[in-house]
């Protein structure tokens, strides 16, 4: 019956390690899928447009790629203590691996919370107004290269131009101080693109009919040119992009948590095991020879003498010549001696 409970909580725990292996694993190759998808973390970086205050060098999807690498990496490390503890079977290790892996569903929790509830902690609060002064602000202008790389990528990949209109850029730096062409309305990524579905359409834009796509009159420009804004796309895309990662942190947060039961259940049959079963102790030999002594001792005593055993003291009274001298009748003394026995009991 032991073996077949430790076998059993050994079986639980190997299983819940390797789910949260893949978990590390699946972790990993996320981290570096989107370390590779350039276009997605290029687009990240129109998120924290309209936030001054979160300057970040990279775009943020770049540090949540990071973010998905170290985690992976971590998850694997606390996996292989756990089949390592699941192996030898140790509170101390057993313990290092319930600390890892709490600590990582913490950071977890923490991450989804924040994201939740407060993503203007993150610069995450795609307002209309801040978005709008801040592509006028920076399209185009020297320093800005990436967030015009961006602008010019969602312009492309989601058929629109600007945030919620096209006219957003007639009183933008860019057309202001002629950072573009002269006679340009609008970007050249706001126009229909004969390479549209290649690469790297956006940085090198082929508009199907410039001049059209470049007219002052709405009814020349309609039929060549984006008039949707860019804003409602992107807020679509951004709820795409954390839907996905919520689901994917609550299925690993599962793991993580089915992972702490498991270990928690091997602590409790290791202790149950160590109580059940307790060591047994040698003989006192130091003891044996004294009490062997005191048997043999006793077993000689009772055999040499035994009970109600009657034994007789013999012996010869002496002649009374004190009472031979009063005899009157001067009767001689017998020849026979008196015997006189006495028993008693041992």
């Amino acid at each position: 019956m032991r073996f077949n409970s430790i076998f059993n909580h050994k079986c639980l725990l190997g299983l819940t390690n390797l789910l949260f292996s893949a978990c590390g694993v699946t972790l990993l190759l996320s981290g570096f899928y989107l370390l590779m998808d350039k276009q997605r973390v290029l687009l990240s970086r129109l998120l924290l447009i309209g936030n001054d205050n979160l300057d970040l060098p990279e775009p943020l999807f770049y540090y949540i790629a990071m973010g998905l690498t170290i985690g992976g990496v971590t998850a694997l490390i606390a996996s292989l203590i756990g089949w390592w503890a699941a192996c030898l079977n140790t509170y101390c290790l057993l313990s290092i691996y319930f600390l890892i892996v709490l600590i990582l569903l913490i950071a977890e929790f923490g991450i989804c919370l924040t994201i939740t509830m407060w993503p203007q902690c993150l610069g995450l609060n795609l307002d209309e107004t801040v978005m709008v002064k801040a592509l006028q602000g920076t399209y185009g202008v020297p320093g800005k290269e990436q967030l015009t790389a961006a602008m010019d990528l969602a312009q492309t990949v989601f058929n629109c131009c600007a945030m919620n209109n096209n006219i957003n850029y007639d009183t933008s730096l860019w057309r202001l101080q002629e950072y573009g062409q002269r006679d340009w309305v609008v970007p050249l990524t706001c126009c229909h693109l004969l390479n549209r579905h290649e690469s790297g359409s956006y940085l090198d834009p082929i508009p199907i009919n410039l001049t059209i796509c470049q007219s002052l009159e709405r009814h020349e420009y309609d039929k060549s040119r984006h008039t949707e804004g860019c804003l409602d796309k992107i807020d679509l895309w951004y709820r795409q992009q954390y839907f996905s990662f919520l689901c994917a942190a609550l299925i690993v947060a599962i793991v993580e948590f089915v992972v702490l039961l498991s270990v928690i259940l091997s602590c409790t049959k290791i202790s149950n095991g160590k109580n059940a079963i307790k060591p047994q102790h040698p003989p006192n030999h130091s003891k044996l020879p004294e009490n062997i002594y005191m048997e043999t001792e006793q077993n000689s005593n009772s055999n040499s003498v035994p009970s109600n055993m009657e034994i007789r003291d013999h012996y010869i009274q002496p002649p009374d010549f004190y009472s031979s001298k009063s005899n009157s009748s001067f009767k001689p003394v017998s020849k026979y001696q008196y015997h006189i026995s006495k028993s008693y009991l041992v």
